[in-house]
């Protein structure tokens, strides 16, 4: 498939929620390498099978700066989170150039299958464990906006819709 192309809010398919991944298989691992390869080239640290208009729980993610720390989570479940919490300036693939304040779990313990199968258990703080959460509502259908106050929402959904008629355009 190669580069995939990243659906942008408000587009409704943003609000469809991820199935679990059945088994994973050779077209599982190819969708984990185009989301990488999509993920890498949009400049981003995290991307989920639904921004690309495929609704299973599929999750990569890297927080590195040489982009050598790739994070596979399929089926991933959150199995405990911190009573302490993190503001902190989020933004996402799907919302380009909008970035606000949202309220996170400053830790959380995550399960999940890599791209070969295997179950495993983490836990994450910083900025993987604002990526994991902020990746897991996409697969719940939610994008980090609705944190945000309405006419705050509202603000960005124009502009959203502005910048796409723009493109349109041009």
């Amino acid at each position: 498939m190669g580069r995939l192309d990243i659906l942008r809010y408000p587009d409704p398919r943003l609000h469809t929620v991820a199935r679990p991944v059945a088994e994973i298989d050779e077209r599982i691992r190819r969708l984990v390498d185009d989301l990488l390869e999509t993920m890498y080239e949009a400049e981003g640290v995290g991307l989920a099978a639904t921004q690309v208009d495929v609704h299973e729980r599929v999750i990569v993610i890297d927080v590195s700066d040489a982009h050598d720390g790739a994070v596979v989570l399929i089926n991933p479940v959150l199995v405990e989170t911190s009573e302490e919490m993190t503001l902190g300036d989020e933004g996402c693939l799907s919302v380009p150039e909008i970035y606000d304040k949202v309220l996170r779990h400053a830790r959380v313990r995550v399960r999940a299958a890599d791209r070969s199968g295997q179950t495993r258990e983490f836990e994450a703080e910083g900025l993987l464990s604002v990526a994991v959460q902020h990746e897991m509502d996409h697969l719940l259908g939610k994008v980090f906006v609705e944190y945000l106050s309405p006419l705050k929402r509202s603000r960005i959904r124009k502009r959203m819709l502005k910048k796409t008629r723009d493109e349109v355009r041009a």
